[in-house]
């Protein structure tokens, strides 16, 4: 067995990866004590599993090959230890039955998210390029998590701040000298209570991690980001499933103060969202200019429900995450899948916006940024 560690991800280099990433990635979560919380399709797909063989057990004692077990463990640690992403490659096997995997993890406040990529065969160069795309599914994954918890925890102040209204109404109603009345009345506010204490110390807590997002300010050259989003994009999911996306902007010098890591999470995404969600034979077009003082990328493409829906195609997104695009949109609310976006352009001062994202529509996803420092 072979297994390499290196620290926080950085950004690849600007070469294009031309080989497309295979299949989808394995999502295993962990709490701190390492005990499986969940495991995805994927995961135990690759290993021939049931999901129950996994969940609530401890990494150790899960019939995940060993090798695999030491080196989820080992960077499980890592990233939590040290509060940052960590990646890793672990090789077993020998002959016809060797097994590559590259590994990331991604620490949570109380639980770290691991990636797993097959990667059989691959040169180094390769497993760079399955880490660089491993990473960004999973930053999308962990925006989109935190975004789904603040909305769990706006939506559901609402009904039992009503509910703890109408018990004070009752209460002045009923008969104080009624025990079954008071009981009832007891056994409201405490539900309520116990209900307001789990969104506070459950659902608020878990989703801290990108409530208020850093960035490290710097320049940014445009052009070259662009393209590079682009790269990336066609190679994880664009040119698997017959995909075009061109580029269409007059930027050539021009740059701004943004943290270019998040602005590439945030690029790529789109591109890589739009990308799976048009038909084979499509373009995805994305335009890009400054106007004013703010830098506007709009991505257009044409959906398609179908695609988006295909689980026999590649995805950046989980399966819920694809359906829930293409649900009516609450109050002008983003798809859950796009909250990376959303949060990077706000932590930068700007804005992200999205058309409605229906079958046969021309659908445009839209990301402004100031182009001066905040």
């Amino acid at each position: 067995m072979t297994t390499s560690f290196s620290g926080t991800v950085e950004p690849e280099g600007d070469k294009a990866f031309d080989a497309a990433v295979a299949g989808n990635d394995g999502v295993l979560v962990l709490d701190a004590a390492q005990r499986c919380l969940s495991a995805d399709a994927v995961l135990t797909h690759l290993f021939d599993l049931d999901p129950a063989a996994l969940s609530g057990r401890l990494l150790a004692d899960t019939p995940l090959p060993r090798p695999l077990t030491a080196a989820l463990a080992e960077a499980a640690d890592a990233a939590l230890a040290g509060n940052g992403t960590r990646r890793a490659h672990v090789t077993f096997g020998e002959g016809d039955a060797t097994r590559a995997f590259s590994i990331i993890a991604l620490p949570g406040a109380d639980c770290v998210t691991l990636v797993v990529s097959s990667a059989a065969d691959a040169s180094d160069d390769e497993h760079g390029g399955a880490d660089r795309v491993a990473h960004l599914r999973a930053e999308a994954a962990l925006f989109m998590r935190d975004h789904v918890l603040s909305v769990v925890s706006h939506d559901l102040r609402g009904p039992l701040n009503a509910i703890h209204s109408w018990g004070y109404v009752l209460e002045r109603k009923v008969d104080a000298n009624d025990p079954a009345a008071q009981r009832a009345l007891a056994g409201i506010r405490s539900g309520v209570e116990q209900q307001v204490k789990l969104i506070e110390q459950s659902v608020d807590t878990t989703r801290a991690e990108t409530k208020t997002l850093q960035v490290a300010l710097a320049p940014v050259a445009l052009r070259p980001l662009l393209e590079k989003c682009a790269a990336l994009a066609r190679a994880s999911v664009a040119r698997a499933r017959g995909v075009t996306i061109e580029i269409d902007s007059p930027l050539a010098e021009e740059q701004l103060e943004g943290d270019a890591e998040r602005l590439l999470q945030t690029l790529w995404l789109m591109l890589a969202f739009a990308a799976e969600a048009s038909p084979s034979g499509a373009t995805v077009r994305a335009s890009s200019n400054i106007e004013g003082s703010m830098w506007r990328t709009d991505v257009r493409f044409s959906a398609s429900a179908q695609a988006l829906g295909d689980p026999a195609s590649p995805h950046v997104l989980e399966a819920f995450a694809r359906r829930q695009a293409l649900e009516p949109r609450e109050g002008g609310r983003i798809a859950w899948g796009l909250a990376l976006c959303k949060r990077v352009s706000e932590a930068h001062g700007g804005a992200f916006e999205h058309s409605d994202i229906v079958d046969n529509a021309e659908v445009t996803l839209s990301v402004r940024v100031p182009v001066a420092g905040m």
